[in-house]
């Protein structure tokens, strides 16, 4: 059979020394391109077999004039640039790689729910201006007398939960696996609600669900139902919560602050008015990133194309094409 023609679409790591070493020793080549629309993927791209894909679109345009194409592997646990649908319609198989980052994105999470609570920037900056007075930080609660309500309990939110429940906080959560599903058990000490709920009890509500399923899921009505007294935290992905409606919960003092690693069009526009709220954190969507998971995350991309391309089993499949390439 014809070598196939496995392709990085786009990249922006330092290097791909990684992937070049396990292609190499299975004996397979690739490329490495720097793909940023349909078009680029579309000229670029014929015959390929396999994507390596971080944020080229791979659309149904994509896949209907790529008749060779089989596997596309996201570096990443998100998949919302690829067109699922369409992935089922031309028999594509998408994985990602969602276990890579699983405690670093919890970390942070934790980080920024903290530098919130304690009010660890706000201060900070004061103390820079020269103001030493712990008074400014008034009120600060006791986290052992905290709720924290988890939207979304995979990987990711389980971990974090975890972590707060160390805290001695109130866990409670909201997801449709668990409320769908009577069997599936919930974690030791959490509590199983519906989303209004969370919304309504929280002290802190962090968000660890997909986009996919959850776009604007929390707009002015969900918000205004939160504490005055209450924090946001999204390490997810940035359209869950809508940003104007966002943007008004924090002039209007419907919620206490909000701390983001995500926005709906990154990066985040220097000019947005999110900005101007002294109680807004916001990181470079880098809840994902430690030494140990870059590495991790591209020996594991590599390591699922060449299961693929082997025969054998894809271990992270988004949906459920057997399109098998054997040599």
């Amino acid at each position: 059979m014809t070598k196939p023609r496995i392709i990085i679409t786009d990249c922006d790591h330092e290097n791909i020394d990684i992937e070049t070493n396990i292609f190499r020793n299975e004996s397979f080549t690739f490329e490495h391109l720097d793909c940023k629309t349909e078009d680029d993927v579309i000229a670029n791209c014929r015959g390929a077999s396999v994507f390596l894909n971080q944020y080229a679109p791979i659309t149904e345009k994509v896949m209907a004039n790529l008749p060779d194409l089989k596997l596309v592997v996201r570096y990443g646990v998100g998949v919302n640039n690829v067109d699922l649908e369409a992935a089922d319609k031309y028999g594509v198989q998408v994985c990602n790689v969602p276990d890579y980052g699983t405690n670093e994105v919890a970390d942070h999470a934790l980080a920024l729910m903290l530098a919130l609570t304690r009010k660890i920037s706000h201060m900070n900056q004061l103390v820079r201006s020269g103001v030493w007075d712990y008074q400014k930080s008034i009120p600060i609660y006791r986290h052992s007398e905290q709720t924290v309500g988890v939207i979304g309990l995979g990987r990711i939110g389980t971990s974090f939960a975890q972590k707060v429940q160390a805290l001695g906080c109130r866990v409670i959560v909201c997801d449709s696996k668990y409320k769908n599903n009577q069997s599936r058990k919930l974690p030791d000490g959490m509590e199983l609600v519906e989303l209004d709920e969370l919304l309504e009890q929280s002290d802190v509500v962090s968000i660890h669900c997909p986009l996919e399923s959850a776009y604007n899921l929390l707009d002015e009505e969900q918000l205004k139902r939160m504490k005055n007294t209450a924090y946001l935290v999204n390490v997810s992905r940035g359209g869950i919560v809508n940003e104007a409606a966002l943007d008004t919960a924090l002039e209007e003092g419907w919620i206490a602050g909000a701390a983001v690693d995500v926005a709906e069009k990154e990066p985040l526009s220097a000019d947005s008015p999110l900005f101007k709220h002294d109680h807004f954190l916001c990181t470079p969507h880098m809840a994902w990133y430690s030494e140990q998971a870059a590495l991790e995350l591209k020996r594991k991309v590599a390591e699922e194309a060449v299961r693929f391309l082997k025969g054998e089993p894809v271990h992270y499949p988004i949906n459920e094409i057997h399109n098998l390439i054997k040599e």
